[in-house]
């Protein structure tokens, strides 16, 4: 997932994106009960790649989501992949289908020898340009620390049933300007 978001974030923006750069936090964190709370609270889980051009550069992400469960996103499953894209232009578009096995692997793998089997016989004015821009357009751009993506989260805190316990914990929260949900 990492890998694809990366690829993914090169073509949608025109830059290079080393994917060292790229934030990739897996599935290992999660325990089962934060799946049944998800659920009890009209979510799922899914790791999600996420990449959004602003004002800071670029962000690259992979991570651990909560969608709601009448969400399209939530649907997909198994070998399934999807890629939802906002633009400017055509707003919200979702792009579905399979991502994984031997056979959509073997077409791709197909479908770029044949495409590199034309390189050879196109002129360079003919040929897509790297990263689908022309090489004066590609740009350097900062990719954005995960410590500076501002974004919601997801908390489970196991406390002692004592009075004032969640009292002291929003407090915390709210002296750091962290709002809950």
């Amino acid at each position: 997932a990492a890998h694809k978001c990366s690829i993914l974030s090169a073509i949608a923006y025109g830059i290079p994106i080393p994917f060292h750069k790229a934030y990739v936090e897996g599935i290992t964190q999660l325990q089962s009960q934060d799946m049944k709370f998800a659920t009890q609270l009209g979510y799922k889980i899914k790791l999600l790649g996420i990449t959004k051009h602003t004002q800071n550069g670029i962000e690259v992400r992979v991570h651990p989501c909560l969608i709601s469960d009448r969400s399209i996103l939530a649907k997909v499953d198994g070998a399934m992949n999807a890629v939802m894209v906002n633009a400017d232009a055509l707003g919200t578009s979702l792009y579905y289908g399979k991502g994984a096995g031997g056979d959509p692997t073997a077409s791709a793998v197909i479908a770029d020898l044949i495409d590199i089997s034309r390189l050879g016989h196109a002129k360079s004015e003919q040929r897509v340009p790297d990263l689908g821009f022309q090489s004066d357009s590609i740009e350097t751009s900062a990719i954005v620390s995960i410590n500076d993506v501002v974004t919601c989260n997801y908390l489970r805190i196991g406390v002692a049933d004592q009075s004032g316990v969640l009292a002291s914990i929003t407090s915390i929260l709210a002296d750091h300007g962290i709002s809950v949900d």
